[in-house]
């Protein structure tokens, strides 16, 4: 059973920094691709980065581009999403995400997910 725990919520000023993590348990981790959502009240879930189970390549939504930097540690089995330069459009809950398909470059919405965990920007 797959199980994703999301970690590192918080409260921070405009222009702060955050890092979030997700710990993954019951699949040999290395094998698949990890990413971050984020969702606001209202509004579609919306992609925000990912990585290859490879890590060769990452991807990245435009509104976080040269701010957001996400990593992974597969001895540890756990993503992460260093956040710089927070913005009060960031506010949103957050979501870890795990391809269901072995082997791939980022997971879609057809995922497993972790519960979310809260990030606020204030201005």
């Amino acid at each position: 059973q797959v199980r994703l725990a999301e970690s590192g919520e918080g409260l921070v000023q405009a222009g702060g920094s955050l890092r979030l993590s997700c710990a993954a348990s019951g699949r040999t981790f290395s094998r698949y691709a990890m990413g971050w959502f984020r969702q606001v009240p209202g509004k579609e879930r919306e992609f925000v980065a990912a990585i290859s189970y490879s890590q060769s390549s990452t991807f990245y939504a435009d509104s976080v581009k040269g701010r957001f930097t996400i990593s992974r540690d597969n001895a540890k089995n756990t993503v992460y999403l260093q956040m710089i330069s927070l913005k009060p459009e960031d506010t949103a809950v957050y979501y870890c995400a795990q391809d269901r398909s072995a082997w791939g470059l980022r997971p879609n919405e057809d995922a497993y997910w972790g519960q979310g965990t809260q990030v606020t920007v204030s201005s």
